[in-house]
């Protein structure tokens, strides 16, 4: 984008297949400073944008439940906002695999705007068929199959961050290679070279935020040598991707199991790096994925 683009008054069409995500991305952006409508009819989108310049950048979520929707008048909207030379339009498309939307309506119970009557799996079926010109349009196409709300709201902060809010996020990730990598890492670390405290009886059934396992992890004569490299790798491509504009930095650390090595390092750089002074987040799969099936479990 250039810097006369930067400065011009931004809108981003949100739109897909209903159950795709496009709800979570509209509450991201709003959580990123966008000013949120949603639902808008069709007819008023283009007195809106000639009105006075908004304050701030705005999101539109655009369905086939708003009240004038239509493919073609979608499709000549995109075409007429994209042509001005005094704004600047994105068409963000939230998308999914139909199995994973025909699970999500089943998990939820509710009804397909487009088949209330009947299975969802029609009402789906017919949307996206219907709505392939307005993908064929997307400016940022993120297919939300198999990620979790918070994976979801990472693609947005990537995508969409403003120059005003850009502060480079960080986001260290645990994860076990027999269940593959997570999805959009920047950088990956393979810890499973360390001493593995799953063949100790007593540390088995920890995790890398014990202090026991974090102790056992930490004796391997290799360990200092490991995290102070890669701590100094960190600490100098960090500063360079803000340089460069970059909203969000996702670093991957992953064990045979991603219990407890991968688990005690990403909580040790957690600590360095916030001590550093950058935001950084965490997020440890597979004891996530542990406790919601033991979440469900319960309530079976």
């Amino acid at each position: 984008m250039t810097d006369t683009a930067r400065t011009m008054p931004t809108t981003v069409l949100v739109t897909g297949p209903s159950g795709a995500g496009r709800s979570t991305a509209i509450n991201a952006l709003e959580d990123l400073g966008y000013e949120v409508i949603d639902n808008l009819p069709l007819s008023l989108l283009p007195r809106l944008l000639d009105g006075p310049p908004p304050s701030r950048p705005l999101a539109l979520g655009l369905d086939v439940r708003n009240r004038d929707f239509g493919i073609d008048a979608l499709i000549a909207t995109i075409d007429q906002l994209a042509a001005r030379s005094d704004h600047v339009m994105q068409v963000l498309y939230l998308d999914a695999a139909e199995e994973e939307l025909v699970k999500r309506y089943s998990e939820t119970r509710r009804r397909h705007p487009l088949a209330p009557a009947g299975p969802p799996m029609a009402g789906i079926a017919r949307e996206r068929d219907l709505l392939v010109p307005v993908r064929s349009r997307a400016d940022v196409l993120i297919d939300t199959t198999g990620l979790s709300p918070h994976d979801l709201r990472a693609e947005i902060d990537r995508w969409f961050v403003t120059a005003e809010g850009r502060n480079l996020g960080v986001t260290l990730h645990s994860f076990s290679y027999k269940r593959g990598l997570p999805r959009g890492m920047d950088i990956v670390m393979d810890c499973r070279f360390l001493r593995n405290p799953h063949w100790d009886a007593d540390l088995r059934a920890r995790d890398g935020r014990d202090g026991d396992v974090a102790a056992y992890v930490a004796a391997d004569p290799r360990f200092a040598d490991f995290f102070d490299r890669v701590k100094a790798l960190i600490d100098l491509v960090l500063p360079a991707h803000k340089d460069e504009g970059k909203s969000h930095l996702s670093i991957g650390f992953g064990c045979t199991g991603g219990q407890h090595r991968s688990v005690m390092i990403v909580e040790h750089m957690a600590q360095a790096l916030a001590k550093d002074g950058w935001h950084v987040s965490k997020r440890h799969r597979e004891m996530e994925r542990h406790d919601t099936l033991a979440s469900k479990e319960r309530q079976a």
